[in-house]
């Protein structure tokens, strides 16, 4: 079996999907508590971390859902992400498999150049930064979450086996 970028894709999935399961199950006391250096309270930051990576997905397919997410919207609740998240996610999957990520993007209305590796690098660094975020506002409440590293990554791939 081959294995490379695709991986880290399934990864991040994995991940999210998994950081959904969990915080579907806290209080909304839990779900909007927040702290100085973190992005904000947990339902903030699952907002700004889908609505990114719908972006991301964006910048390389040029579609996006009939009404893309927006972090400053109002939560939409965890279906609502879950579903895109599998969408974004599978997306993203799916490019890391046939795209060439030595592509050059122009982003932001064409003024910011870059290599479509370079989004591809953002879209997995951004998700750990922010899945790391809400284990830090949940450690601050006394809260595990559970494993989300690679390590618990691989222990679920063995678990299927």
């Amino acid at each position: 079996m081959t294995t490379g970028l695709p991986n880290f894709f399934e990864y991040n999935l994995w991940a999210n999907l998994r950081l959904l399961d969990f915080c579907e199950q806290l209080s909304d006391e839990q779900l909007d508590a927040t702290m100085t250096g973190v992005f904000g309270s947990i339902r903030e930051v699952l907002m700004h971390l889908f609505a990114s990576e719908e972006g991301y997905a964006y910048s390389f397919t040029k579609t996006r859902p009939s009404s893309p997410l927006k972090e400053e919207d109002s939560f939409v609740g965890f279906e609502e992400l879950r579903r895109r998240a599998q969408l974004s996610g599978k997306a993203l999957i799916d490019i890391a498999k046939e795209r060439d990520l030595g592509e050059t993007f122009w982003l932001d209305g064409g003024v910011y150049e870059c290599q479509a590796y370079i989004v591809a690098l953002q879209a997995i660094s951004h998700g750990v930064d922010h899945r790391s975020q809400i284990a830090t506002l949940l450690a601050q409440q006394g809260i595990e979450l559970p494993a989300l590293d690679a390590w618990g990554y691989n222990d679920a791939l063995h678990s299927k086996q």
